[in-house]
This record gives C-alpha cells, sequence and structure tokens, in this order.
C-alpha cells in the first residue's frame, strides 16, 4: 500500500483528498491539531489514516512527524506529499492589521517550506531509501493567478506559493522528485461558514465598509455553490499516479458559464478587469 502526507486534513480538501485516496487505495498520514479531529477521521477512514499531529508552522512538531513516518515505511520512500493546509483573512490591505498578513504569509507559505524540507528526504532526496522517488503537490488556488479585492493577503500568499513551486520543481529534478501545483475554484467547504461570520465592521470607519459588505457576500454565495471537495481529491490521485503529470492543473466547474467566464477573464486586459471590479463593489 501506498503512502501519501496530506496536510490539513480535519475538514475541506484535505479531508476530501484524504477520502478520495484511501478509497483509491492508498494509506494516508494526516496532519491534524485536535485530538478530537483525529479520532473522529480515525473513526470514518480505519487503520489506513494515521494522524500527524502538529501544526504546519511548528518546524519541531513537523520534523518529529516526519520521523514517526519514516519508522512507519520502514526504508521505503514516500509516495506523495501534499501541501494543502492553509487559511484565509480577508480586508483591504491599506486597513489590514499587520499581523495578519504575517500571520497569512506564515500559514500558506513559510509553512509549506516547513514541511516540504521535513519531509523531501523521505520522497528521494534521502538516497539511502528504497523505491521510486515521490511526488510534490503544492494546493494554491485560482487566486494564484489572479487577486481580486479583499482578499490581498491571501492572493499574495498564493502567488508566492506558485513561485515556491517553480523554483522548487526544478531543484528537486535532481532527486527526480517532481512538484505540481494545484489550483481549485469555488469548493464548498467550512471555511465559507467561517467567512460568512467575519466580522467586517471592523473596516466601518473606512470607506470600503459597503463595498466589503458586497465582497463579503458575493465570496460566501460563490464558494457555497462550488464544487465538493473530493472533486479536488480526484485530481490529486490523478496528479499522483498519472504518468507524465502537467505542472498545474486548475480544479474549476463543469457548467459552461464558469468555463466561459474563466476564458474571458484570461483574455481581457487587467485594467478592463479592474472597471468590471469597480462597478460591482460601487466605488465611485
Amino acid at each position: 500500500m501506498q503512502s501519501v502526507v496530506v496536510t490539513g486534513v480535519s475538514t475541506g480538501i484535505g479531508w476530501g483528498t484524504t477520502k478520495v485516496l484511501i478509497q483509491h487505495g492508498f494509506s494516508v498520514f494526516g496532519s491534524v491539531r485536535k485530538k478530537e479531529d483525529a479520532e473522529k477521521l480515525s473513526k470514518e477512514f480505519g487503520e489506513a489514516f494515521v494522524p500527524l499531529f502538529f501544526d504546519v508552522t511548528d518546524e519541531a512538531a513537523v520534523q518529529a512527524a516526519a520521523g514517526k513516518v519514516r519508522d512507519r515505511l520502514k526504508g521505503e520512500t514516500l509516495f506523495g506529499l501534499v501541501n494543502n493546509a492553509g487559511i484565509a483573512l480577508a480586508g483591504p490591505l491599506i486597513h489590514l492589521p499587520t499581523d495578519d498578513f504575517r500571520q497569512q504569509l506564515e500559514v500558506n507559505l513559510v509553512s509549506v517550506l516547513i514541511v516540504t524540507k521535513a519531509f523531501a528526504p523521505l520522497l528521494g532526496a534521502d538516497r539511502s531509501l528504497r523505491g521510486q522517488p515521490g511526488r510534490i503537490v503544492n494546493m494554491s488556488s485560482v487566486s494564484g493567478k489572479s487577486a481580486p479585492p479583499f482578499v490581498g493577503a491571501y492572493a499574495t500568499s498564493k502567488h508566492g506559493l506558485e513561485g515556491f513551486s517553480e523554483t522548487l520543481r526544478r531543484e528537486l529534478m535532481l532527486y527526480g522528485i517532481d512538484v505540481i501545483i494545484i489550483g481549485p475554484g469555488p469548493i464548498n467547504t467550512p471555511i465559507w461558514d467561517k467567512a460568512q461570520q467575519i466580522d467586517i465592521s471592523l473596516y466601518a470607519h473606512t470607506d470600503y465598509m459597503e463595498s466589503a459588505r458586497r465582497a463579503q457576500a458575493y465570496m460566501v454565495r460563490n464558494g457555497k455553490n462550488g464544487s465538493p471537495p473530493e472533486k479536488v481529491g480526484e485530481v490529486v490521485w490523478q496528479v499522483l499516479t498519472t504518468r507524465n503529470p502537467r505542472v498545474r492543473y486548475a480544479v474549476i466547474e463543469e457548467d459552461f458559464l464558469p468555463r466561459l467566464r474563466r476564458f474571458i477573464q484570461e483574455l481581457l486586459p487587467k485594467r478592463l478587469i479592474d472597471r468590471f471590479y469597480a462597478k460591482g463593489l460601487g466605488f465611485k
């Protein structure tokens, strides 16, 4: 049974990825922060799921978890690493607390370096291990290619992840370890319930209050109408198992209109898209 490490598996895309991989016969080491989440997932997925307890920003804890995985693999390479854990913090950049911006980068970008450094030896950078080199899947976003208003911190982290992945892919050619990006569009996960509860009154004293309210309503509606997380899981499975994967996969709805909208946005001049945003948000 091949083994994959997936970070952030308690809910959402991480949970969907774990479910799909186990259905396809994989063993999943999944990172959680809470004991109750580990117990719930172990009950749901059985012996094919092995919980790893760490916060992705805690380098010592991540290294300890990598040691646990090494012991379980008994000298074999790890088949894959899915860097999925992340958060989304919103707000107009000029009013966003600096600590929030820093936390966004720490969780979504710096932690990917921490986790990758810990597990790269098991993927094949340690040449003493037996087996073929593994693959790394980095979970980006549609916001890794575009940057809507009020999600600047999140978009910055995902744009950074795209560049990180590009360099990492080329550096790890030395070991035969491939690096693939997945960029999901709207996915129906519990993150949108959290987004709906965000208190935007923090910006009541700014000129952005009404626009932020519109943006919040749109993003929550769009997210809850998104694809199920298992759809991303199926793409992860494809990326890990196909012989010659592409360097990046987008995951968007199959409906004609979302695909047409994405196609048009890629063709239109950015200044024109800027004006669409301004009109939609009521900028004067």
